[in-house]
């Protein structure tokens, strides 16, 4: 272990005995935390009156001889973003089942969300395309309704009754892309449980062994006389588990659908992430649904969603806490969001249905009252400390790198690194711009934010700095305060310091930056959106 004195630290840090932590996620650390999946998203319940044939008699439902004619395959067309692949256009393809002699057809939210075209093919018949429309969504459900083209359909009916353990079932619908339609056949293993996943919290979904794989997502689970049991939504190879939307989660969602009407739904196609240790860092938007209210609000595929009214998302790795504040509040209510942007390593705030339309977050900008834009501080760098603990974005005109750890009085080790035009200026006096930040676990509850944030400022008014703002500091990853100062040294140089806990409280984080020029200030907001911790 290297230790370091307090001299070569710069000066607003070298009161204090900073204590340390992960922080939020850049750019790069989210695409390393996309977890596996499983194949296909699960859904939020909502409990319904059990209805018959949407659109037609019961009578006139296909018999189980007919439910590969009612059986369709979808293939949505659009540009998505991956947390690990970034963004491209691609045809992906799931299966659906008729529910109308009109045409109208139930599928998963995930198939069609976020698509610029739909195609369908019916009953495993690839030489007639049939265009479609979504009429409805629900992310939390994880359901749609779309409506094809024409009518005269063969159409599915709903299962009357219970369902119980053992009811012989069927899954039907197109596994894998391939056209060839398929059956597989097992029973209800748990009649009724609940479940929580990377894509919607549940409450009433039916666990079978009748085997399903990608593709099947949105096919029908039908009984012995080919009436729906449930929607497929989900499966696990290595394990076999295949679960199926329960019939009373989804009749009455999809009559709301079906007229236009979208349940517990912003427009997202979205996954709760989570980093390489567990930890929910919120739900990633795959693709959104041109109009709707995330759409307006100003979401983009391939931001992640931290906080809704206040509340941290993703914390399980599911869809649990974003799916209970729409429950709790509607989803055409006023929804104060948060969110970060990995492309722009920046934060923005605003709101869903309201007058609130997203906007980056700047310390600087809340600071001064003025704009800094972090395009104008020119070409930046990632630097790292010595042990690959803590990483940042720097301007490249910070060429001198310092990684090496210290060791506080108390026998902590802090993990960081310093960048800066000259370290040693850096170090001793308020000439030249730099960043120093420091991380440790060891630290964790032997002080405050507050306690830490005050030991490091309090030679800075003797320095002839003036403070110019002070608030509390939360980028939803980490809890503690900040300062802004300015005229530091005499020379008119400006500052931030900031010292918070992790969310988790694992670990602190301190941070110090110096600015001397407009470039310097623009490059605070980057730095402070940049940098990441991974013990």
């Amino acid at each position: 272990m290297t230790a370091h004195h307090d001299s070569t630290l710069p000066r607003s840090m070298r009161p204090g005995s900073p204590t340390s932590g992960r922080s939020r996620p850049a750019a790069r650390a989210i695409r390393r935390a996309l977890i596996p999946v499983i194949a296909a998203p699960v859904a939020l319940s909502l409990t319904g009156c059990i209805q018959l044939p949407l659109g037609g008699q019961s009578g006139g439902a296909v018999s189980f001889d007919g439910v590969q004619s009612a059986t369709i395959q979808i293939e949505a067309v659009g540009t998505f973003v991956d947390p690990s692949e970034g963004g491209y256009e691609a045809a992906g393809r799931g299966s659906g089942f008729l529910i109308a002699d009109s045409g109208v057809a139930v599928t998963n939210n995930h198939v069609v969300t976020g698509a610029g075209t739909i195609k369908v093919w019916r009953g495993g018949d690839t030489t007639e395309e049939i265009g479609a429309k979504v009429l409805g969504s629900s992310e939390c459900l994880d359901l749609a309704v779309i409506e094809l083209e024409g009518d005269g359909y063969p159409y599915l009916g709903w299962h009357k009754g219970e369902i119980g353990t053992a009811t012989d079932v069927y899954a039907a619908g197109f596994p894998l892309g391939d056209p060839t339609f398929t059956m597989t056949r097992g029973i209800v293993s748990k009649a009724s449980t609940d479940g929580e996943t990377p894509w919607a919290s549940i409450d009433n979904v039916i666990e079978h062994d009748a085997r399903i794989r990608s593709g099947n997502s949105g096919g029908p689970l039908v009984d012995s006389d080919g009436a729906v049991v449930g929607v497929n939504y989900a499966g696990n190879d290595a394990l076999d588990y295949n679960y199926a939307i329960h019939r009373d989660e989804v009749t009455d969602a999809v009559e709301k659908m079906r007229e236009g009407e979208d349940v517990l739904s912003l427009g997202i196609n979205g996954t709760a992430l989570q980093d390489e240790e567990g930890n929910g860092l919120g739900i990633w938007v795959n693709s959104v649904k041109s109009g709707s209210s995330a759409d307006k609000a100003g979401v983009e595929p391939g931001d992640l969603l931290t906080r809704m009214e206040g509340v941290s998302l993703g914390l399980g790795g599911t869809m649990t806490e974003y799916c209970d504040v729409l429950r709790t509040h509607g989803h055409d209510a006023t929804l104060s969001v948060e969110l970060y942007r990995p492309s722009e390593e920046a934060y923005y705030r605003g709101q869903f249905n309201g007058d609130e339309t997203l906007e980056p977050v700047s310390v600087i900008a809340d600071a001064t009252g003025t704009s800094s834009s972090s395009a104008s501080a020119g070409e930046f760098v990632t630097v790292t400390d010595d042990s690959g603990v803590v990483m940042v974005e720097v301007p490249a005109s910070w060429a001198q790198v310092d990684g090496a750890p210290f060791t506080d009085n108390a026998g902590n080790e802090f993990k960081g690194v310093q960048a800066s035009t000259n370290l040693a200026e850096f170090q001793s006096t308020w000439n030249v711009p730099g960043v120093a930040i420091y991380a440790s676990q060891s630290a964790v509850g032997t002080t405050t934010p507050e306690a830490l944030h005050e030991s490091m400022i309090s030679s800075m008014g003797a320095d002839g700095c003036q403070q110019a703002d002070a608030d509390s500091y939360d980028d939803g990853y980490h809890l503690g305060v900040y300062s802004y100062w300015t005229d530091c040294g005499g020379v008119g140089t400006s500052a931030v310091v900031v010292a918070a806990n992790s969310v988790a409280g694992d670990y602190v984080i301190l941070v110090s930056m110096q600015a001397v020029t407009e470039s310097d200030l623009a490059a605070i907001d980057r730095v402070l959106a940049s940098f990441v911790a991974v013990f």
